[in-house]
């Protein structure tokens, strides 16, 4: 497979990205719709017409969202509805309510190198919001991607997939010390695979999966980080090649809805390019770990086994 590349770089906005594409009669869904990228990521494809859904754990910070989006697009189809990742029956609920075809899943929220967290299940919670919640969501909507006829998924993954493969004998870290980068790496090199899979698995359903990473953004994705007491990480923050939220939105919105993406999926992107083969001692890049078929399938399987507990 050729190398996707586009006319975009790491400046384009996710506005400018989305400029000319119409996306009335199209209806998506962005969990972490209220923070972040995700407000951006929302308010770029409410611009461009299309029905937009807020699954967020704040509902009345949605609520607010969703005004703000309204009132800077006039698109009146901008809804919230409460999710919350970590808990499997509430993502089974939200999905429960959802009635109709669904055009556009973007897999946005997350969290980012907490202190060890366990679910109820004792599952490690990054794992569990940002792998497990995503997964069950996107099964739990299979009926209505697939009555779309064509549609995305978007996978927010990131660079620190780097950090760490899938540990099948491990992945809780019950047997091993706790290390909350290498956790968030494992998290985000699932949304790969689980894009490479579900591509595999439902692209006869004209549904397409593709991964991304946004960028670095001043979010609240870094609450758990304090560069003000940790001078070696302050040293990273003030050095960092910061994008702004426009930015960071951009990859996200090319893989929902731009027709250069057209029946593309199980690939991971950055910089809304087609991200290449991460060299070591390169920044950047997608290891082979986090495209490996294999992988894929296995990671598919244990996740089966945890959402049908």
């Amino acid at each position: 497979m050729s190398r996707i590349t586009t006319p975009f770089n790491r400046e384009s906005t996710a506005g400018e990205v989305l400029a000319g594409v119409d996306l009335s009669g199209r209806r998506a869904v962005v969990t972490g719709g209220a923070s972040g990228i995700g407000v951006e990521t929302a308010r770029v494809l409410a611009a461009a017409g299309a029905e937009v859904t807020l699954a967020v754990r704040n509902v009345e910070a949605g609520r607010r969202t969703a005004a703000e989006i309204t009132a800077k697009t006039g698109n009146q189809g901008v809804l919230v509805e409460p999710i919350e990742l970590a808990d499997q029956e509430s993502v089974r609920a939200f999905a429960g309510r959802w009635q109709g075809p669904l055009h556009i899943l973007v897999n946005n929220a997350g969290v980012m190198a907490e202190p060890l967290t366990r679910t109820p299940e004792g599952w490690e919670h990054q794992f569990a919001t940002n792998h497990l919640g995503h997964f069950g969501l996107a099964l739990g909507l299979h009926p209505a991607l697939a009555a779309a006829g064509n549609a995305r998924i978007v996978s927010v993954s990131s660079s620190a997939h780097l950090r760490s493969g899938i540990v099948f004998d491990d992945i809780h870290f019950e047997n091993r010390p706790y290390e909350p980068w290498s956790a968030y790496g494992q998290s985000k090199t699932a949304n790969v695979l689980f894009a490479v899979e579900a591509t595999k698995r439902w692209a006869p359903d004209g549904i397409t999966a593709n991964a991304l990473m946004p960028g670095g953004i001043r979010t609240a994705l870094q609450r758990h980080q304090d560069p003000d007491n940790d001078p070696a990480l302050k040293r990273i923050f003030d050095n960092y090649a910061w994008k702004t939220v426009e930015q960071g939105a951009a990859t996200s919105v090319l893989l929902a809805a731009s027709p250069l993406l057209e029946g593309v999926g199980g690939r991971y992107f950055e910089d809304v390019n087609e991200a290449e083969p991460h060299v070591p001692g390169r920044e950047g890049g997608v290891a082979d770990y986090a495209l490996d078929p294999e992988a894929a399938t296995r990671l598919w399987e244990v996740s089966l086994d945890h959402v049908n507990r």
